[in-house]
């Protein structure tokens, strides 16, 4: 994760691992410099991730901005609690609709409704609000309240598809996370704060530019020594693996996030449109490239042993856009669905209020316009911090 100043604890994997070690050396021979800090002047280069933890835990935003201040008597946290609509009187919004197992309840704001549902739901809760595409809300029989036809649009996200390779000795995670050995890294965990369980899902960070014309990198990879029979679900294989993937960092297409009832419970319907410009489909193939030459550079003889994700027979472009469309998916850094601007398929404006609305901000990973160059955790902490000074500055 990368890392933000604050309350949030910000610190470097505290391992290393030959392996990963011989990966790093590797991209060196291939002609991609080292680069600890890619928070640093310049981003390009390979190293090890910045990990949002502390003592090998996950410091997340409950640990460093909630658990703090939940003493405090304005504070009121309520778990369980599914949002439904927002409580409009004319076009200035008065508070939230919300259910808690079903029951049917209401939070009415003194000054302000603040949004943050994300990428996902913060446009699924305009919708179901009557705040969107006028034929869209009529369909599902919701009235229209405010014609906004961004609402749901210019969805953004990153896209991986992994390779993996067999290695020679057994030094990866797909050994010290079973049996006895997983017993070990749940003490070293427990006791030392160290550890595989104290792993990110990419440990190894590279960030390149796949044309030379670029300014900064266009592709980040992941690299970990780990491979994963089913990476869904986490499963790893059961013999020694290690597993590399690129994202592109500024993708063109673009997708949609949008209502498919007038129910809240109902899940929306999410069309990323992942690779359907050609340029994504270029950058991805070439970014699969990189990675194969890497991995062949002479640092990993020692480790690597044949690659089998995709394997040796996928040669072409066609066939590695095919590997990276069957394997492929999301990086989980959904954007742009409530985006901030003042065209016509702006959300907000650049206080994150809702356009033509009273009383209510969009405050999440749905504002941005484009897709970060990076991992989206410290953005949106960002984007919450500016938003609290914006809001305390409205409100005086």
């Amino acid at each position: 994760m990368h890392g933000v100043g604050g309350p949030l604890q910000v610190e470097d994997l505290s391992e290393t691992y030959p392996i990963l070690d011989a990966f790093i050396d590797a991209a060196e021979e291939a002609g991609y410099p080292k680069n600890p800090d890619y928070n640093g002047p310049t981003q390009e280069g390979f190293g090890y991730y910045q990990v949002t933890q502390k003592g090998g835990r996950r410091y997340s935003v409950s640990r460093a901005f909630l658990d703090p201040i939940r003493g405090r008597a304005n504070l009121k946290v309520e778990t369980d609690a599914f949002a439904r609509d927002v409580i409009f009187e004319g076009n200035k919004a008065l508070g939230i609709n919300y259910t808690v197992h079903g029951f049917p309840r209401a939070a009415r704001a003194r000054k302000e409704v603040i949004l943050c549902a994300g990428a996902i739901q913060s446009p699924q809760i305009l919708e179901l609000s009557g705040v969107g595409q006028p034929e869209l809300l009529r369909e599902h029989g919701i009235d229209v309240r405010h014609e906004l036809a961004g609402v749901g649009e210019n969805h953004q996200d990153h896209y991986i598809s992994r390779m993996a390779w067999k290695v020679k000795q057994p030094v990866t995670l797909n050994e010290t996370t079973r049996g006895l050995s997983l017993l070990t890294e749940g003490l070293k965990l427990l006791f030392q704060g160290k550890g595989a369980l104290t792993m990110p899902a990419g440990i190894a960070h590279g960030f390149v530019k796949t044309r030379p014309e670029l300014e900064t990198p266009d592709v980040q990879y992941h690299c970990a020594h780990a491979s994963f029979a089913d990476p869904h679900k986490r499963i790893l294989h059961d013999f020694p693996g290690m597993s590399l993937g690129p994202c592109q960092l500024r993708p063109e297409s673009r997708g949609t996030v949008h209502i498919l009832s007038d129910d809240h419970r109902d899940r929306p319907a999410i069309k990323p449109n992942f690779l359907k410009e050609e340029l994504d489909r270029e950058t991805h193939v070439a970014g699969l490239k990189i990675a194969r030459d890497i991995l062949e550079r002479p640092a990993l003889d020692a480790y690597r042993d044949v690659e089998f994700v995709p394997g040796p027979d996928c040669r072409t472009d066609d066939e590695l856009l095919d590997h990276a469309r069957r394997v492929g998916g999301t990086v989980y850094h959904p954007v742009g669905t409530c985006k901030m601007g003042n065209d016509p398929m702006a959300v907000v404006d650049d206080r994150l209020r809702v356009h033509g609305i009273g009383g209510l901000r969009v405050v999440d990973a749905s504002v941005m316009p484009r897709l970060v160059s990076g991992n989206t955790n410290a953005p949106v902490i960002m984007i919450a911090e500016k938003a609290a000074d914006m809001i305390k500055k409205d409100a005086r």
